[in-house]
Order: structure tokens, then sequence, then C-alpha cells
């Protein structure tokens, strides 16, 4: 009772107390508030590149980390490559693809020395980047090296996809400073020479390759048979996805690779889209690689016999004969439904089928 008339005042400072306890208590637990991780695959372009750059360089102090594990810019500046590239955690990079680009050298020797920071880097994706070295100079030899070297501290690196480089010859000076075999190696449209097989043939890559794009710079009938078929003798082991589309086969030198073919055992995928092959020659080749065990799907071409000449007066010389087309095809379905191999896809489509993934093998 004698407390009584202070009571308000007592309350007023315990409730004081309290709440200053409370606070302290938010702050504390606001402070041990745990970290996020948030794995995420990204593609940048102009519109989004604003964004993410602002949640990279937000995250680097915040309570969400984004990790990534697949970096991909498309129609961005180098300079803003490079700004991404420095603000993504370093730890689980795992590829970056910096395809249609037009980077050239001189962008590769801007961007290539940044991406040594990422450990976890297997893959590394530069199709379409304008790197043409096929008339060098001392200068762009130098560049040549230097780009090589930089590869070379790639450590982990262990897919590489040059397509639509200008190489001729120079194959060996690309790849010669690489710590470890390649396992995927994308090669399309690269005007290689006999010499770029060779040395591939003889390199430590070929008996690691697993995946292997040739498609579309390869004139089987300039010198380049002897070569290829020396490369796949020594990938054979490995080797579980191969394309040589548009390389200008004929049915000799599909006859002359068949043996080959056969002795990659593990072979998956086959591409042969875009080569001037008869029925004849690929229902040859359907019956013999049947016995591969893990052949999933092949694309062929369409058969040159399967073409009907127009008059002179046309405008196309040649055009697509529908029919003589749908009775190749019943000889392949009924070779295929004779073996009881059901689970073996053979297709004109070369759209119908997704390219494996490095990852994926």
């Amino acid at each position: 009772r004698g407390l009584s008339k202070h009571e308000p005042e007592f309350q007023r400072r315990a409730s004081k107390r309290l709440k200053g306890r409370s606070g302290a208590a938010t702050a504390t637990t606001a402070l041990r508030a745990p970290c996020v991780d948030v794995h995420a695959d990204l593609v940048v372009n102009r519109r989004s590149y604003g964004i993410l750059r602002d949640a990279l360089q937000a995250g680097a102090a915040g309570p969400l980390r984004l990790k990534c594990h697949e970096f991909q810019a498309k129609y961005i500046s180098a300079y803003e490559i490079l700004t991404l590239l420095k603000s993504l955690d370093p730890s689980c990079v795992r590829r970056v693809d910096l395809h249609f680009r037009n980077l050239g050298l001189n962008g590769l020797l801007v961007i290539l020395p940044h991406l040594s920071r990422f450990p976890e880097l297997r893959s590394l994706k530069l199709q379409h980047s304008k790197v043409d070295v096929r008339h060098l100079t001392t200068e762009s030899d130098i560049r040549i090296l230097c780009v090589a070297r930089k590869l070379g501290m790639l450590t982990s690196l262990r897919e590489l996809n040059l397509g639509s480089s200008r190489l001729s010859g120079n194959l060996r000076q690309i790849l010669c400073d690489l710590q470890a075999p390649l396992e995927s190696l994308e090669l399309a449209f690269c005007s290689l020479v006999p010499a770029d097989l060779a040395f591939l043939s003889q390199s430590c890559h070929a008996p690691a390759l697993k995946r292997l794009d040739l498609s579309g710079n390869l004139d089987i009938s300039q010198g380049l048979l002897e070569p290829l078929r020396l490369l796949l003798e020594e990938t054979s082991a490995s080797l579980l996805y191969l394309d040589l589309r548009e390389c200008r086969m004929a049915d000799s030198h599909l006859n002359a690779l068949l043996p080959m073919l056969r002795g990659c055992s593990h072979l998956r995928f086959l591409g042969l889209y875009g080569n001037p092959l008869s029925t004849a020659v690929l229902k040859n080749l359907l019956q013999k690689t049947l016995e591969l065990p893990n052949l999933h799907q092949v694309v062929y071409p369409f058969p040159v016999d399967c073409y009907k000449r127009e008059p002179p007066e046309s405008r196309r010389n040649f055009v697509k004969d529908k029919e003589l087309f749908a009775a190749a095809k019943a000889e392949f379905s009924q070779i295929l439904a004779n073996s009881k191999r059901i689970d073996l896809i053979w297709t004109y489509n070369p759209y119908g089928h997704r390219a494996l993934d490095y990852f994926s093998l």
C-alpha cells in the first residue's frame, strides 16, 4: 500500500527497461541473422545488366548472397562483362559463356585474366568471338601466345568452345599451355587444316575427349580424311558425342571412316547432316552401327539420290523428291524394326535434338 502512489512511475520505468532489453535483443538477432545463399544460372543482356550489377554489388554486404554456377553474357560490352565477373562469388562458377561477343584476340586478352579467379571453372564458350589467326604477324603471334598462357591458367578447364574462330594451322598454339586434357572440344566452322587434326590426334586431349564437334569446317577431300581417321582411333575409347555436319563427306569417305566409328563403343550421338551421302551408304551405316549399344541418335542428311533434276530453265537444278525420300525413310525404319533397336533414333531433322551438355555426360 505504501508503494501505491509510486506505481505509475514504477510501471513506466519497468516498461522502459523491458523495451530497452527488447530493442537490444532485436538488434542482436539482426546481427546474428544467417546469410542465405541463392544458387542460380545467370543470363544477362542489355536490359538486365543494370539489375544484375546492382544485385551483385548489394549482395556483397547483405543477407542474400548470389552464387552463380553458369554465367552467360549477351549483347553487352567487354567492360560490362568484366564488371559482372569481378562481382561474382568465385567459389562456384563452373561455366562462362561469351558467345556472339566478337571479342577477337584483344578482347580475349582483356577477359581471360579475370577468369583465373574462378577455381571451379570447367567450361568456357567463346563461339562467334571473331578469333582470326589465319594470317599471322609478329604482333598477332605474340597475342596468340598470351591467349594460350591465359587459358593455361584455368587449371580446372575441361570444355572449350572456339566455334567459328579462324584457326587454320594454329590449334596447337592455342591449346599448348592447357594443364589438363579437355573432355569437350567444339571447333565448328574453324577452317581447320590437316595439321590441326594431326596435332589433336597426337595430343593428350584425344584419349580424354567425350564430346567433339568438327562440323562445318572440314573438306574431307582436301587431305583431311587420314588425320580424321587417326583422330577417331585415338578418341574411340572415350567419345560419346561426334558432330561431323557439313563436312563435304561423300560415300567413299564415310566408308573409310566406318571402321573407326564402329570402334567408338560408347558413342551416343552421331551428326552427319548436310553431307552428300546416298541412301545405300546410309543403310550400310545403320546396319553396321546397330552393334553400338549406347548409340541413341543419328542425324543423317537428305540422301543425294532423293533429289530430282529440274529442267534447265528452272531456278533450281535440284529439288527434293518426297516420294523417294519417303521410301528411303521406310527402309531405315524397317531395318530398325527388324533389329529391335527401338531406342535408336534416326532423324533427318537437325533441330530435333538437344546437344549433349558437358555437365550431363
